[in-house]
């Protein structure tokens, strides 16, 4: 059976802590999809202390756009994080919100047609006030929609505040 939640909240708000337990809970063996593309050598390490903290039972998959790629069906499945997924079709299309939101949506239909237990991390953006700088706004604006559309599709959405999580669907 196919099911969705949608995990958002602030930066250490408790995203990935929670969606792993919760995924842990479920499967004695989850997949951690990392959408992260290494964009220096700290965050090359940052990406390294992740995968080492979270230990034998899970199956690591790096994948910075193409989800869909990845038959994972009857998995339970941690995608970390939308925001960073997001971020990597918005700097390959050049800062494109329309092409980029619309991409995002169509990778995420296809990979969302198998039925497996999906937990998708994100950042809210928005509640932090408008940027000075645009192409932060523009990209906020971009997240804020596919979160939108994720929550539109999700079974559950769950807010994370201060490592509470506080339902919100």
């Amino acid at each position: 059976m196919k099911r969705i939640t949608l995990i958002t909240g602030g930066q250490r708000s408790g995203k990935s802590s929670y969606a792993e337990r919760t995924a842990l809970s479920l499967s004695g063996n989850p997949v951690y999809l990392a959408t992260a593309r290494v964009w220096d050598e700290e965050f090359r390490k940052r990406i390294a202390r992740h995968q080492a903290s979270r230990g034998p039972q899970w199956t690591n998959i790096e994948e910075e756009k193409e989800l869909s790629r990845h038959d994972l069906a009857g998995r339970v499945i941690v995608i970390d994080c939308v925001t960073l997924w997001c971020t990597n079709f918005f700097s390959d299309l050049k800062a494109d919100v329309k092409q980029s939101l619309e991409m995002v949506r169509e990778e995420f239909d296809r990979f969302t047609s198998q039925e497996a237990t999906f937990f998708f991390v994100t950042n809210e953006l928005g509640s932090g006030g408008v940027s000075e700088n645009g192409l932060q706004r523009k990209f906020t604006d971009l997240q804020g929609w596919i979160n939108r559309y994720i929550a539109s599709k999700a079974d559950e959405v769950i807010l994370m505040v201060s490592g509470i999580a506080v339902k919100i669907k």
